[in-house]
């Protein structure tokens, strides 16, 4: 996997007050529910959405400035995220804005920065700070107007230098499978991205079984894994609706019988709507550049745990995968890494989130526990001995 966000830092987003993250092609959030493991999410979420839909959109879908913004004994008015992103071997970049608030439940787009290199070199960068231009790498002929409600990065994608960045950073994809949105019949669609509860997934599965078979294979062979009789999944159409309909042994039956989704377990509609979120791959933008899964093992057998992880493992070879859970049974997996693990907690009323702390790391390295173990016994902790305020100059600085 060559493309991926290296590194998060934060500021006063939601419950997390400051917060320097490190990521790699697959990264385990763990923690107790309520810890803010969705948050930490969805600030990379609230970026793709910021770009993708619009500033003021990502704003109102979490109820308004006030509903990002941490709240605190200090009253901080302004929201910083910096996204590091290596986009190949010799390419990287780094993307970054503070939002302040303003009277009435209004905002401002205080400050950004994007910058791409490659091999050491700077080609393209532009910051902008206070509705001025402070640098561009490009004509100012050609800087697009500055407006205080929106993202420049939106604007400036239209030219070369920045359309990686940008692409990378809008072709992220985020689940919460929600098994009674795939029971339902939905209306016909392209089905190049799933949607966030998987809602459209079969017209996601008839575009996949056209354009890219062997990600279907990936699924289905995923799926008889996890629930032996289902054979194979297919897309079934009722005039303007369509469906899934699965194919599943049956006891004394020559021939596997046919189920719609609306017929199947939640387990199972669960299952094939994480697998196809891991393995999509759309004729039009490839696979996305990140997956985020919240507690894939929701609803599915704990002795399925092992095979969940089978599954995001081989999709973080493609793609960057982060996951959520409070699973002891899937940190078990004997090839995941405690580096792979992040663990959260919630200490009155802020969010951390860090690597394991040195005990932690000890006992798994010394092969005394795992991290599952560890998890069990409440005994996984994180790190937070050189946890430090992120200042504004860290958030904008030159990498």
């Amino acid at each position: 996997m060559d493309r991926y966000i290296s590194e998060v830092l934060l500021r006063h987003y939601k419950s997390i007050g400051r917060c320097r993250v490190k990521l790699g092609s697959l990264s385990i959030l763990v923690g107790p529910n309520g810890a803010g493991k969705s948050n930490f999410i969805d600030a990379i979420k609230f970026t793709s959405e910021a770009l993708s839909q619009g500033l003021d959109y990502a704003i109102r879908q979490r109820g308004g400035i006030d509903g990002v913004r941490r709240r605190s004994t200090g009253h901080p008015t302004h929201f910083g995220i910096r996204l590091n992103i290596r986009l190949s071997d010799k390419a990287s970049a780094y993307f970054a804005f503070e939002i302040g608030a303003q009277p009435n439940g209004a905002y401002v787009v205080q400050r950004e920065v994007a910058s791409i290199s490659s091999d050491g070199i700077e080609p393209a960068h532009y910051e902008i700070k206070r509705g001025e231009t402070v640098k561009f790498s490009g004509s100012v002929q050609a800087f697009p107007k500055i407006t205080s409600d929106r993202l420049m990065l939106v604007s400036l994608s239209g030219l070369e230098e920045f359309r990686d960045l940008y692409d990378f950073l809008t072709r992220m994809a985020f689940y919460n499978i929600n098994p009674a949105d795939i029971r339902a019949p939905q209306p016909h669609e392209a089905g190049d991205i799933l949607s966030h509860t998987g809602r459209n997934i079969s017209s996601v599965i008839r575009q996949m079984k056209e354009s890219a078979p062997q990600s279907v294979e990936r699924v289905e062979a995923y799926l008889r894994s996890i629930n032996p009789m289902i054979e194979g999944v297919d897309n079934r159409s009722f005039g303007p609706q369509e469906t899934l309909e699965f194919r599943q042994k049956v006891q004394n039956s020559a021939h596997p019988w046919r189920f719609l989704a609306h017929s199947m377990s939640d387990g199972t509609l669960r299952s094939i709507g994480l697998l196809t979120a891991l393995f999509q791959n759309s004729r039009v933008y490839g696979p996305p550049s990140l997956v985020s899964i919240e507690e894939p093992e929701m609803t599915i057998h704990p002795g399925a745990a092992g095979i969940v992880m089978d599954a995001l493992f081989e999709a973080s070879r493609s793609q960057q995968v982060i996951a959520t859970t409070h699973s002891p049974d899937l940190l078990d997996h004997e090839n995941l890494k405690i580096d792979d693990v992040r663990v959260v907690r919630n200490i009155d009323g802020e969010t951390f989130v860090s690597n394991a702390d040195k005990s932690s790391v000890d006992a798994i390295k010394q092969q005394l526990y795992t991290a599952g173990d560890l998890l069990r016994n409440r005994q996984l902790e994180p790190d937070l001995t050189n946890i430090k305020p992120i200042t504004q100059l860290e958030l904008f600085a030159h990498s």
